[in-house]
């Protein structure tokens, strides 16, 4: 059974529109959609309810990086695959990653920078932030990827189980913590380019959550620094699986 995880802040909106979207995709196959309404003043919640949704409810808005780990822990299925409200990365993009997951890995990121990705309609500004602020995440972490945010990443349930357990960035930096963590677990992440569509009425605003993330990824990465300071080989993870130590150990 798949599951699909959608966090939601204030999303009655464009809920209505999409959600029926994933149900005509999905219709024929195993699968439940989790509505993570975190903290909403709309009727988030009630939409969600009326097209079948699992709805958890956070009482007040916690932030997406909490609202995906609560939607991925509570999530049954396997592969897991979470997504934003607006569907700004189409629904019928999934097979994509799935393609990635029969290859062979653990975790398959969309992407719009990776070869094949087409963007649409991508404001310029937003488009610069992002560059910024992935090249920022690759100086800071080492990381490979072209693209850690896109809202469209699935994963094989034992590494969902093992990286959500132990995030713990509540903001939008929690891509970044959940694939530093991969690459501590030694997970199998593959960046596919996908379809995107810049959807109006995103939640990100440029200057007040750009200073956010920035303080997160500082905040994650002395973190994950400390812990694998004091990590020793073999400790077991969550969801199976061994601790093999900080990269580059022996």
């Amino acid at each position: 059974m798949l599951s699909v995880v959608i966090p939601a802040y204030n999303e009655e909106r464009r809920l209505a529109s999409t959600l029926p979207e994933i149900r005509s995709y999905l219709s024929g196959r195993e699968y439940e959609v989790v509505v993570v309404d975190d903290g909403s003043a709309d009727g988030t919640a009630e939409i969600g309810v009326r097209f079948g949704c699992r709805v958890l409810r956070h009482p007040a808005n916690l932030g997406k990086g909490a609202a995906v780990k609560s939607g991925v822990l509570a999530s049954r299925g396997d592969p897991v695959l979470v997504t934003d409200a607006d569907l700004a990365a189409p629904i019928t993009e999934l097979p994509k990653l799935e393609e990635a997951l029969r290859a062979g890995a653990d975790v398959a990121i969309g992407s719009r920078e990776a070869p094949g990705a087409k963007v649409w309609r991508a404001a310029f500004s937003r488009k610069l932030a992002g560059k910024a602020f992935n090249l920022l995440v690759r100086l800071a972490t080492g990381l490979p990827y072209r693209d850690t945010q896109c809202g469209f990443k699935l994963f094989r349930r034992p590494a969902a189980e093992a990286l959500f357990s132990l995030a713990e960035c509540r903001g939008y930096c929690f891509d970044v913590e959940v694939l530093l963590l991969a690459r501590r677990f030694n997970f199998v992440v593959k960046e596919v380019g996908i379809e995107w569509h810049d959807r109006s009425g995103s939640k990100v605003r440029l200057l007040r959550d750009g200073w956010r993330m920035l303080r997160e990824l500082r905040e994650i990465r002395s973190s994950l620094t400390a812990a694998s300071s004091a990590a020793t080989a073999g400790t077991t993870v969550p969801g199976g699986g061994s601790f093999p130590g900080p990269p580059g150990a022996a």
